[in-house]
């Protein structure tokens, strides 16, 4: 079973641990920066929800969501002008798995999915992901879990492949 909690001030150590992981470290930036931000989330400086993901009641990954109009109205709008092409109505959503082990085994897109399902109760209809175009393994997952390429943003993004969920499930 997938479920997701709020990352509270006692999940940092664990974060700051998993942001060192060199698989981590390919696609995130510094961890004292990452975990900076995700302070900011859960102090209440950032909008972004942040969440720890577990399966069957093990800690298993991050994931966060952002809400594209915070971040168009914040200074991330300067080093990210792509921003301003988005529907101020849309969220965007970021994943890690914890273990190197397993990626590839189909856990983040079903993480992933269960994610989605969770937006799409909660109201949310335009839900993005940005992965680098290079995190191949990313982007083959996020497909299997129903985002597709913004095809008239392709190129415009520097070193974000912008993907919207198609809704394939039914879920509303």
């Amino acid at each position: 079973m997938i479920s997701f909690r709020p990352v509270s001030e006692k999940d940092l150590p664990l974060l700051s641990e998993w942001l060192a992981r060199p698989h981590w470290r390919e696609w995130w930036g510094a961890p004292e920066t990452e975990l900076g931000y995700i302070r900011d989330m859960i102090e209440g400086r950032d909008t972004t929800l942040p969440f720890i993901f577990q399966l069957d009641g093990t800690d298993r990954g991050y994931i966060q969501v952002w809400f594209v109009k915070d971040q168009q109205d914040s200074d991330w709008n300067r080093e990210y002008p792509w921003l301003e092409l988005l529907p101020r109505d849309a969220v965007g959503v970021d994943l890690s798995l914890a273990d190197r082990d397993e990626l590839s085994k189909g856990i983040g897109t079903e993480v992933l999915r269960a994610f989605v399902r969770k937006l799409r109760r909660e109201g949310y209809d335009r839900i993005l992901i940005d992965p680098d175009p290079e995190n191949l393994r990313a982007v083959k997952a996020y497909r299997k879990a129903g985002f597709r390429e913004i095809a008239d943003l392709i190129g415009r993004t520097g070193d974000c492949l912008l993907m919207e969920h198609q809704d394939t499930e039914g879920v509303s």
